[in-house]
């Protein structure tokens, strides 16, 4: 049961700080992209998980947080996590590897789909560093034509 940090936490890491978010998100292809801001304040639990604390404000402009929790797994060979937010009551489970580069971190989870028919559907969550101090993450979710559909895109830098 007890863990020793593994190179996966070291990449994890990199997460640890305090960041801005710009944010871009489109509910479905008839929809109006939304724009909103917040912050993100990440830090690490006995170097073994990373604990990431949202504050921004929902397409709608309610004020929302969240909370994303990202480790590694030596057993499994795979990054696990979750992600919760104030204004949904799902809870997303995370299964993820890095991409080939090792710029990437991607992560698999399955939620209600967005077409509201009571369906659930894969998404997956990706996280790139662009730089120490810039990082992306984008959502998509897999379309029934077996196309990935990128729905949301944040830009966040380090805080100085």
């Amino acid at each position: 049961m007890m863990g020793e940090p593994q190179k996966e936490h070291e990449w994890l890491h990199q997460l640890i700080g305090d960041w801005t978010a710009e944010m871009n998100c489109s509910m479905g292809p008839d929809q109006p992209t939304s724009t909103s801001k917040g912050t993100e304040s990440v830090r690490s639990l006995g170097g073994l998980w990373t604990l990431g604390e949202g504050q921004g404000d929902s397409p709608e402009g309610k004020p929302v947080t969240s909370l994303m929790t990202l480790g590694f797994d030596p057993a499994k060979g795979r990054f696990v996590g979750s992600f919760v937010a104030s204004m949904m009551t799902m809870m997303w489970t995370y299964d993820g590897a890095l991409s080939a580069d090792g710029k990437s971190l991607v992560l698999d989870t399955e939620g209600p789909s967005m077409t509201g028919d009571g369906s659930m559907t894969k998404y997956q969550d990706i996280i790139t560093f662009l730089s120490p101090d810039h990082r992306t993450l984008t959502s998509r979710a897999l379309g029934p034509d077996g196309q990935w559909a990128e729905f949301m895109a944040a830009q966040y830098h380090r805080k100085r």
